[in-house]
Parts: C-alpha cells; sequence; structure tokens
C-alpha cells in the first residue's frame, strides 16, 4: 500500500479544519451578537403589555378631608379595595380599574374625643348626607386615557359618574414579579351629591377630597 495518499488526505483535512475555523465569527462578531441579543431583550421587555390582578389585602385608598374657617382641621383615613386590573406597557401605566368598599370607612386621624368621638364620623359620613353606603355600597374608578405620570379616569360614587384627574402617577416593578401603583386624586364632593342638608353647615366643609391610592398587583 502507498502511504503517500493518506498523507495527502491527512494534509487536507487538516487544511479544512483551518479554513473552517478561520470562517467562524470572531471575537469582535461574537460581542457584537451578545449586545443585540441584549438590546432585543430590553426592547421587548419594554413593549410588552401586561395586565396584573390587584391584590385587595395589600391595596388601600387613603382619604383626606378638610375643615374651613378660624379653626381649619381635618380628618384622614382610609378605604379597602374589593377588587381591580392594573395594565401596564414596559415601565408605564396603561390602564387598570378597581372598586372600593364604601362600607370600610375607617378613620385613622386622632382628632376625635367624648362630644365628638370616631363612630360619630363614620356614621356621618356613611349617611345619606354623605356617602349613602347603604344605597351605594361600592365606588369606582376606571382609567381612561394615561399620558405620563397623569391619566383621566372615570369615578363613579353614589351612582354619578365624573371624569377625574389621577397625578403623581408612579409604577413600580417588584423583585417578586408583582407590581406597584400609586397616584393621587382631589375631586369635588359636590359633584357626587355628598353634601350637608343645610347651607351653612356645609360651607364649614372644604369641597375637595383628596385620595392617595396604593395598588399591588399580581401577573395574571
Amino acid at each position: 500500500m502507498n502511504p503517500i495518499p493518506m498523507k495527502l488526505s491527512i494534509l487536507s483535512a487538516a487544511a479544512a479544519a483551518v479554513v473552517l475555523v478561520s470562517c467562524g465569527p470572531s471575537a469582535e462578531e461574537q460581542a457584537a451578537a451578545r449586545e443585540k441579543a441584549v438590546a432585543d431583550s430590553i426592547a421587548s421587555a419594554a413593549s410588552k403589555e401586561m395586565t396584573f390582578t390587584i391584590d385587595a389585602s395589600a391595596s388601600k385608598v387613603m382619604w383626606e378631608g378638610n375643615m374651613t374657617g378660624a379653626k381649619v382641621y381635618s380628618h384622614n383615613g382610609d378605604l379597602k379595595i374589593t377588587s381591580g386590573t392594573i395594565m401596564t406597557k414596559g415601565p408605564l401605566l396603561t390602564g387598570g380599574e378597581f372598586t372600593a368598599d364604601m362600607k370600610s370607612i375607617n378613620p385613622t386621624d386622632n382628632g376625635y374625643s367624648a362630644e365628638h368621638p370616631r363612630e360619630g364620623l363614620i356614621g356621618h359620613l356613611s349617611s345619606a348626607d354623605f356617602f349613602a353606603v347603604d344605597s351605594f355600597p361600592t365606588a369606582a374608578l376606571k382609567i381612561v386615557a394615561v399620558d405620563g405620570n397623569t391619566a383621566k379616569a372615570d369615578l363613579t360614587l353614589r351612582g354619578k359618574t365624573n371624569t377625574e384627574t389621577i397625578t403623581d402617577i408612579v409604577l413600580t416593578p417588584n423583585a417578586d414579579g408583582t407590581v406597584t401603583a400609586a397616584g393621587k386624586l382631589v375631586f369635588d364632593r359636590k359633584k357626587y351629591g355628598a353634601t350637608f342638608p343645610g347651607p351653612a353647615k356645609d360651607m364649614l366643609l372644604a369641597n375637595d377630597i383628596v385620595l392617595s391610592v396604593e395598588l399591588m398587583g399580581k401577573a395574571q
């Protein structure tokens, strides 16, 4: 057997291997490919639309109402969320809605006495003079448009619906995959029929009620 052809075959295979290796991606090309993959991943995350179910136990609405006159004071407290959703696109809030339990009105300030007990305020706010919770046990808020950290939302209270403005919106992604959404809303109680029966008493209470909303959502 002639050994020369085998040597030529080995040399040819080695040359082919060198050619194949030399045709592979360079270090620069590999780095560029990795950078592109990262950029594509970031772009995909930035455009991803998601819907989160609100965790009622970890969400709440905080309210504040002020008295007018020489001796100005205020009451504040919270209200329980019953259900809702948060919609996002990447790091931005795009929509959402929630329902609140009006029978859960809970004052948390210290402005009470034996003459003016905390229970008296709860009864007053729950009565037909104000939020009429027996007739209207829930309130609802639904976002209809978002512009940066501001949104327009339909607020339904005492069976009346008006478009209000939510400001100071902050959406925070959490390490466990949940999101937290917060914002502020100021509305005129008179637009919803929450008034004293007499004009003199009604003048003692500021028209605006301030709501600070904190919602925590779990991905669907």
